[in-house]
């Protein structure tokens, strides 16, 4: 079921662009007009189901921002919406745990509300690091990045936070300050960038107001930004939106780059990467498979080449679901191949026989016609010439089977 969002607001025209937008972000407008209104919706549902809630600043019955602490007392993230903005409304505003605040003063504006809400859904999976020996410091960076669903860590040193990242793969973006027990913040950066680049680790130096030479100090170290200390809660909260969305757009430019653009398995290319950079870890033993859809061209010949291709991308999707643990790839047409290290022949051809008969078990539906399909699958667990001997090897076991009968495995000898 898609997460809620809860939109408290008494106009009507604000509510329909909001609404509309929460829509377009794949999650569930639910409207109320007034603070009453919102507390007797909200009374009949779980909090659990709420991503957030969009709250103008000023309602009939709550017209001193009442609505946005009934929302915040109910542990909803919230989004203020107001159409005056002075300078003792935006503190008051800021004084509270809200996300952010949205003047209702142009399309651009709802724009970036459009761009908090995708944030809010995605930043529940993204970590970020906090490094810093000052607990002040530490409590307010990580309650700031918590109100944005920001899955955070902690550590007060150098080699504490290093070991975090170790332990969380996930964790994409990391907050250090400079002066730390035992190593410095620019001594752990320099760590860092051993273990990743720019564009898989974001790194936002802290450095105090006045010392322009410890933000130079971090960008030539390899910090992909800096703040100065003490920061603005919107400077720092757009900044680590900024470098978030750096490290996302690398990582869809690389997934354009490495999969193919039918299926979405990794492409050829990236498979020989992938492939080789297993090879480095020394796998016990490893087996490779080719993997040939039967009869392919009758398929686009008989129901045409866009059957073909929703043959190609169902058929991915049961590779990738498969083989998740190891490392398939379409190789072109109706090809398919997959690297297994760690695994013994006899485990792997019956990870083959299980695939090879479910995929006979699908019945495959496409503009009313109904088929079925099989697939031919070579593997080998022999070693000698690298990946390219064995795909070799495999391609000679992928023909036995096609000339012995189709829909069967072919493979080393026992």
């Amino acid at each position: 079921m898609r997460p809620k969002v809860l939109i408290i607001d008494d106009n009507e025209q604000s509510v329909g662009v909001i609404a509309s937008l929460i829509v377009n972000a794949q999650l569930t407008p639910v409207r109320a007009t007034s603070l009453t209104a919102a507390q007797h919706i909200f009374s009949r549902s779980a909090p659990e189901d709420f991503l957030c809630a969009i709250v103008d600043y000023r309602l009939p019955d709550a017209p001193h921002g009442q609505a946005i602490d009934f929302t915040l007392a109910s542990f909803l993230p919230t989004i203020v919406t107001t159409e005056f903005l002075d300078s003792q409304t935006r503190a008051g505003i800021l004084d509270k745990d809200v996300i952010d605040y949205i003047l209702k003063e142009s399309e651009q504006v709802y724009e970036y509300l459009s761009v908090l809400l995708s944030r809010l859904y995605k930043n529940k999976h993204i970590g970020v690091l906090v490094v810093d020996n000052a607990r002040v410091h530490r409590a307010r960076s990580t309650a700031l990045l918590r109100r944005h669903n920001f899955m955070t860590y902690e550590a007060t040193t150098g080699q504490h936070g290093l070991e975090v990242l170790t332990r969380q793969s996930h964790i994409k973006l990391v907050i250090v300050a400079n002066d730390l027990p035992g190593p410095s913040g620019i001594k752990m950066l320099s760590e860092v960038r051993q273990r990743a680049k720019k564009e898989d680790i974001a790194v936002i130096g802290l450095s105090d107001r006045g010392d322009t030479g410890l933000s130079a100090r971090f960008i030539k170290s390899g910090a992909n930004d800096f703040l100065t200390q003490p920061y603005g809660q919107e400077e720092f909260l757009c900044r680590i939106m900024q470098n978030i969305e750096y490290i996302e757009n690398i990582e869809l430019i690389r997934r354009a780059a490495n999969s193919d653009f039918l299926t979405g398995l990794p492409n050829r290319r990236h498979f020989f990467e992938r492939a080789a950079a297993a090879l480095q870890l020394i796998p016990v033993c490893q087996c490779l498979a080719l993997i040939d859809i039967d009869h392919f061209k009758k398929i686009n010949d008989t129901y045409g080449h866009d059957c073909g291709d929703y043959t190609l991308r169902e058929i991915a999707k049961l590779v990738a679901d498969t083989f998740k643990q190891h490392i398939p790839a379409r190789f072109g047409g109706e090809e398919f191949c997959v690297f297994m290290p760690n695994i013994k022949l006899h485990t792997a051809v019956q990870i083959f026989n299980d695939f090879r008969q479910a995929l006979t078990d699908i019945e495959f539906k496409f503009e009313g016609q109904t088929f079925h399909c099989s697939v031919s699958i070579g593997v080998t667990a022999i070693e000698h010439g690298g990946i390219s001997g064995m795909l070799r090897k495999a391609d000679e076991y992928l023909y036995q089977a096609k000339n012995n009968g189709r829909n069967r495995v072919e493979h080393d000898p026992s």
